[in-house]
């Protein structure tokens, strides 16, 4: 017999450095954790929802103190019985040998040992466990659906709320005894309980009886996982071109699985049993039966039937396992009232009687004068160009569409506001005192008529209605400074400000520049309710330990009187306050009461609806403007969404509001019950915030995705794809597979009174380029939300966007300025391509045709407009004048861009036509000096769109005044022409 190897021991000194290290280690992660956590409640504290950070923050903790002591605590009791358990005597044979010195080394440091493994599988299962938060909340709040599960008869909300948490629950059961299983039989092996090599008995008693519980015990937890499948079958994913229950789950696997439910019963009692009966072979038999029947009747036999029951008459199978499907994905995704109408049935495809779509047109005034020209996803350079001010400011690269009625006028408006721009900040400014003391925030709302242009010689810049610093425009605004935006941030890290002065002392925020020099500046000292303050040396430390800066103490810049504003993207203020919503990725400013607000939506989702299609929630949303895959979303399977709130945030002072939008919708019920108070009813929503209220963008998106497939009734016809749509591809795009994003207009939707704000989108046939459907969601306050969808005739081959935009790049006209803009110092920008419901016959495409420089700081300006109505292309300067040439004289008059001159309150244009030439015969001949003042004008005009296009200031200055000598002469020569006559 071999001595046994001891085990070496560490010097004393080594045993200190290594406390020490550990000592620091845990030193440094609890402060950080702690400042984390203190800094995460100041923020909820200053906004209010202290609610839900309790409420988040003690189930997070019960969670991992559940999971982790019971995950933790029961392996290491059955690690412990095991050992208690262990035989007194063991024969010494070569395997025990070998296993003695583990022995030998484990005896003496068995406690510690036991305790390392239980804290470690603990923490494991506790942060696993608090994860599922959400879960616990959703099933210990449950709320009724009201609605019938079509194949067990129970209440969605078991499906939704209470089959995840269960699901959970068996998991970690699972998990607890495996471990414990696993633990128990090396802790046997080790100590001789289990002797896999030493002839005669392999088992002590003890042992036996150990193991044949927690089998027993992994047993009965699978007889209660097949059960739970049965109820899973709702999600099966068999059927093909369904989801849920299909014709073999239903009369092949859900008696397969309720037979297995019972021999895994009696399997689990068997092993049980053989505490008392000693012996193994029952178990192994009952084990054995377990594992051959549930491959027969659990695969074989559903396989089977599917092959050769289902698949040769599918289709009526499956017929009422499809309707079920169809009913619920309707139900799941909002879509169960929706507004069909036969539209332009009596249209023959590309064809147009002249005369029937003038008067069509001539009836259709609001939609006509509301047509939008501005493509918000284009001008984002323009608006910076001509309102940005100084390089502190700036604006999204998307800017947003609101209406606003002024004068009694409801029209649409390109909206932004002048942000700070935290990654145009540059040399100077900065440093740390500049970008987190002096330039906190932005100032200024810009707004622009969606329908209409400066008008000039080379195309038209947007007639801002809004604009300047100070804010001064159509529509007052009270307090302009934007202290919370989505451009507060860089490397997408949020950029926090320092504000607040003691009373007296000298401002020191960046507010507005003033005269005209560049070094002239009015500061300002913040005095919103928004921050948290941060007067005590305490605080103080806290912010410098959460952000590593020390200046936060060393700083005069910190005082008695300072606040830290964090947390400012609208979004992510939002997404933490209320972490059971999914937020909409596009927040829009608006005017409301004179404060600029930022408006949000916000979504409860589920991926548990039964017999719903599950979808990739970001990948629903992309589309040619967001990219594939860098949605705001996150990319999370989901089978249940409903806009269940609309939220808002002050610009100036942050605040946080969370409306209860659908108070109908029981996921949101849920949670109002978990974080009571938190969401405010909708009552509480101002007549003029709910003016401004939009139809989400991101939830639009998926509802058309799934009206492609679900809008059919016929099961036979869904399951042979008859019928089915598709989303269109961007033809603005250049050929790219990207999904033509939505697009808010004001329009007048067939059967209604006037023209509604509304989101738009044109379907297509199903692979083909041919127009299908037309769907619209309301975002009026009185139809809010109301879908309709305009079907067009399917053996009629209407164009749909990518054949209309052939149809524009193909003519002639059309093509040979697009050679002519593609020069080395411009190129051609399409706008969106927007399609108009006109009467009841018709569909009329128009498209904005801006032209950019390639200089530094060019920027778009509307050249052109194209008009496409059946096989008629219109093609020029103004939408008024493209129409005439679709529909024949007097067709465009309603267009508000038909005689667009400009704007008092706008920037000073030249004018839109060179001087008319002498009438023809009969008329005295202009003199030589009105030739020359003519040629000259034309000469300063064509010199005045070049600098137009590449963006050059100094040059436009310039020839603006060129051209006003040049009008001068040419009304002096006109002039001295008529005295001589």
């Amino acid at each position: 017999m071999r001595p046994p190897v001891p085990v070496p021991t560490l010097s004393r000194r080594a045993k200190l450095v290594i406390g020490a290290i550990a000592v620091l280690l845990v030193l440094f992660t609890v402060v950080g954790t702690l400042t984390n956590v203190y800094v995460d409640y100041l923020w909820f504290d200053e906004t209010g929802f202290t609610e839900v950070f309790w409420t988040e923050l003690q189930t997070r903790a019960m969670l991992f103190a559940v999971a982790g002591v019971a995950t933790g605590g029961l392996t290491a009791l059955a690690m412990y019985l095991a050992y208690r358990f262990r035989p007194a005597f063991r024969p010494m044979s070569l395997e025990q040998q070998n296993l003695e010195r583990y022995r030998q080394s484990l005896e003496p440091r068995r406690g510690l040992v036991l305790t390392a493994i239980a804290v470690v599988l603990g923490l494991f299962a506790g942060f696993t466990a608090q994860a599922n938060w959400e879960t616990w909340l959703s099933f210990r709040n449950s709320t009724d659906f009201n609605r019938v599960d079509p194949q067990f008869g129970i209440d969605v909300s078991f499906f939704v709320f209470d089959y995840p948490f269960y699901r959970l629950l068996l998991g970690f059961g699972f998990a607890i005894a495996i471990l414990a299983l696993i633990g128990s039989l090396l802790t046997h092996y080790v100590f001789g309980g289990l002797r896999l090599q030493t002839p005669g008995q392999k088992l002590t008693a003890a042992a036996r009886v150990q193991l044949s519980v927690l089998v027993g015990v992994f047993v009965a937890l699978k007889s209660v996982a097949y059960w739970l499948d049965r109820y899973g079958l709702v999600y099966s994913n068999r059927g093909d071109v369904f989801t849920g229950a299909s014709y073999t789950d239903v009369n092949a696997l859900l008696v397969s699985k309720t037979i297995l439910v019972w021999i895994a019963g009696v399997c689990a009692i068997a092993f049980f049993a053989n505490i008392v009966v000693r012996n193994f072979l029952l178990p192994a038999m009952a084990l054995v039966l377990l594992l051959v029947t549930s491959l027969v009747i659990g695969v074989a036999y559903p396989a089977i039937v599917q092959q050769f029951v289902v698949k040769p008459s599918a289709n009526e199978r499956e017929a009422p396992f499809i309707e079920r499907a169809i009913e619920s994905t309707r139900e799941a995704y909002d879509l169960g009232e929706i507004d069909y109408v036969e539209y332009a049935q009596e249209t023959t495809g590309d064809q147009v009687d002249p005369e029937a779509a003038l008067a069509q047109v001539r009836q259709e005034t609001e939609t006509i004068e509301n047509a939008r020209l501005l493509d918000p996803n284009v001008l984002a350079d323009t608006f910076t160009a001509r309102q940005q001010i100084r390089n502190v400011y700036g604006f999204p690269d998307k800017l947003d569409i609101d209406r606003y009625t002024i004068d009694g006028e409801t029209r649409d408006y390109v909206v932004a506001v002048r942000e700070l721009n935290s990654a145009g900040l540059s040399d100077n400014q900065a440093t740390w005192i500049n970008r987190h003391t002096v330039y906190t925030h932005g100032n200024g709302f810009v707004a622009a008529p969606a329908n209409e242009v400066v008008a000039g010689q080379e195309g038209g810049e947007p007639k801002f209605t809004v604009r300047d610093l100070p804010t001064r425009g159509t529509i007052d605004v009270d307090q302009s400074r934007i202290y919370y935006g989505e451009l507060i941030q860089d490397a997408g890290q949020d950029v926090y400000s320092v504000v607040g002065a003691p009373a007296g002392a000298a401002p020191r925020e960046f507010d507005l520049p003033e005269g005209s020099s560049d070094e002239g500046q009015i500061n300002n000292t913040y005095d919103g309710e928004g921050g948290v303050s941060i007067g005590s040396f305490f605080r103080q430390l806290t912010f410098a330990i959460y952000y590593r800066e020390r200046n936060f103490i060393l700083s005069s810049a910190v005082n008695d009187a300072s606040k830290v504003l964090y947390v400012r993207d609208p979004r992510e203020r939002v997404e933490k306050a209320a972490p059971f919503l999914e937020v909409d990725g596009d927040p829009y400013p608006a005017v409301v009461d004179g404060r600029i607000t930022w408006i949000l939506d916000g979504y409860t989702t589920s991926d548990s609806y039964p017999y719903a299609e599950q979808m990739q929630l970001g990948e629903a949303a992309a589309d040619a403007l967001t990219g594939t895959g860098t949605t705001a979303l996150p990319d999370e399977t989901f089978n249940y969404i409903r806009n269940s709130v609309k939220a808002t945030v002050d610009a100036y002072d942050g605040t946080v509001n969370l409306y209860a939008w659908d108070d109908d919708d029981p996921v949101l019920k849920t949670f109002m019950k978990a974080f009571p108070g938190t969401v405010q009813p909708r009552s509480d929503m101002t007549d003029e915030l709910v003016s401004h209220v939009r139809y989400p963008e991101d939830l639009f998106k998926v509802q058309r995705d799934i009206l492609t497939r679900y809008h059919v009734d016929d099961p036979q016809d869904f399951y042979n794809i008859n019928d089915r749509w598709q989303v269109p591809d961007d033809p603005t795009q250049g050929g790219q597979a990207d999904a033509q994003p939505p697009y808010y207009i004001l329009a007048q939707r067939p059967g209604d009174d006037g023209a509604t704000f509304q989101l738009t989108s044109a379907l297509n046939a199903f692979n083909r380029q041919n127009l299908s459907a037309f769907v619209s969601a309301s975002s009026d306050p009185e139809s809010y939300g109301q879908l309709q969808v305009l079907r067009l005739p399917g053996n009629t081959p209407f164009r749909g966007p990518q054949q209309v935009q052939q149809s524009f790049n193909t003519n002639d006209e059309v093509a040979q300025d697009l050679n002519l803009f593609r020069g080395a110092d411009s190129q051609p920008v399409f706008g969106n391509l927007l399609t108009l419901p006109i009467g009841t016959d018709g569909l009329l495409y128009v498209q904005p045709l801006y032209v950019e420089g390639t200089g530094e700081n060019s920027f778009p300006l509307l050249r052109k407009v194209l008009v496409n109505y059946g096989d008629r292309v219109g093609y020029a300067d103004t939408l008024g004048e493209a129409l005439d040439q679709v529909f024949g004289d007097g067709a465009g008059a309603s267009a508000t861009d038909s005689d667009a001159t400009g704007d008092g309150d706008a920037e000073p244009t030249p004018p839109t036509t060179t001087p008319p030439p002498p009438p023809a015969g009969g008329g005295t001949a202009p003199a030589p000096g009105l030739d020359a003042a003519v040629a000259e004008m034309n000469a300063v005009l064509g010199r005045l769109a070049d600098a137009q296009r590449s963006g050059d200031f100094a040059a436009q200055g310039q020839a603006l005044a060129d051209l006003q000598r040049a009008v001068e002469a040419y009304q002096q020569a006109q002039a001295a022409a008529g005295g001589g006559g």
